[in-house]
């Protein structure tokens, strides 16, 4: 889906922060597409751009609104649905990455229909997918993969990204799930296909390209989690990664939600290669990314360090310290993906 843009980010009277990371998300990596957010009274959330009213979001220029919260159940309260009629009288569209369907809910379906406007569900897709191929394709592709879910794997493709462009090398951002494809304006929520379809998503995502030309996917879940490694390795097949990072949070003992052991980094590496070799024989590490939210600074460093040294391969936190070692080791092997 293709989602116009700028943003009006609606926030409604979410209790916090962390209900709203979704919004948060857009604002850390495309602050410049955000021209205001929209709160309701009791809100205690805050995405840092400006407070409007949605007429005067409309008068700005602001093409979606988009419900960036986060919530349990992935539900709409019934007292939000007022403000998404208001902004689709407005002349706006409508995003949301929850659980419920904008048009199962009448009053916004018929508003949306009288003014000729899109609601984009990002969680669900009109695309039909074939099933995957595994033939390989032209053009370059780095994946970022994980010892869990909710390690730092979008933050990472998107900041690998954001460093390659700026040493002048062809790449783009591919979101797999819904705050990504916020922040990309485009993509397909992977966990939400069919899964005989994964990776065929996945390569209709990632089509064929210049040679030199990299596509940075996003990752999904880990292959040792009991709950997402089908989607993970779904997306691995149909991305076939020339090279990955592994992204990791060195604090963590048992992967979120159940009670298994948290993989060790190399255990990764050999999964993703062992797996990965199915549709592209010659993926191959280039990094470590590192999640020392919980650490300080000289632990962080530490830590990273010591990874470095234990792997071979460049370890960094990509908030914290950035990913120019990462890219660095990427250009060293893919002299033919170097800046145009």
């Amino acid at each position: 889906m293709e989602i116009a843009r700028p943003y009006l980010l609606f926030l409604g009277d979410v209790p916090d922060q962390l209900a709203a990371k979704t919004a948060l998300g857009i604002v850390d990596w495309r602050p410049e597409w955000c021209l205001g957010q929209h709160r309701l009274t009791g809100c205690r959330a805050d995405a840092r751009r400006p407070d409007m009213s949605i007429a005067e979001a409309a008068t700005a220029g602001v093409k979606t609104m988009i419900v960036g919260v986060a919530n349990a159940g992935g539900v709409l309260p019934d007292h939000w649905i007022a403000s998404i009629v208001e902004a689709l009288d407005a002349g706006m569209d409508i995003a949301t990455g929850l659980h419920v369907r904008l048009a199962s809910i009448p009053e916004i379906a018929e508003a949306a229909h009288r003014n000729g406007r899109k609601l984009h569900d990002v969680r669900f897709t009109h695309e039909r997918f074939a099933t995957g191929k595994g033939t390989k394709r032209p053009g370059l592709r780095l994946l970022t993969v994980g010892t869990d879910c909710s390690v730092g794997k979008k933050y990472t493709a998107l900041a690998l990204e954001k460093e390659m462009c700026a040493r002048g090398l062809d790449a783009d951002f591919r979101a797999t799930g819904q705050t990504g494809v916020f922040i990309s304006g485009r993509g397909a929520a992977i966990d939400a296909v069919v899964a005989d379809f994964i990776s065929g998503a996945v390569e209709w995502l990632s089509p064929a390209a210049e040679p030199a030309h990299w596509d940075v996917v996003e990752g999904q879940g880990s292959l040792f989690h009991p709950s997402f490694a089908g989607v993970s390795l779904g997306l691995l097949h149909g991305a076939q990664p020339d090279a990955f990072v592994v992204c990791h949070e060195p604090t963590r003992t048992t992967m979120r939600g159940v009670r298994h052991a948290l993989p060790t980094i190399r255990d990764v590496i050999e999964m993703t290669v062992a797996c990965g070799r199915l549709t592209n024989p010659a993926i191959r590490p280039i990094g470590i990314s590192i999640n020392t939210e919980h650490l300080d600074e000289a632990e962080a460093r530490r830590v990273c360090e010591e990874a470095e040294a234990f792997h071979d391969l460049p370890a960094s936190d990509p908030v914290r310290f950035g990913v120019a070692s990462i890219v660095d080791r990427l250009v060293a092997l893919f002299p033919a993906g170097g800046a145009k």
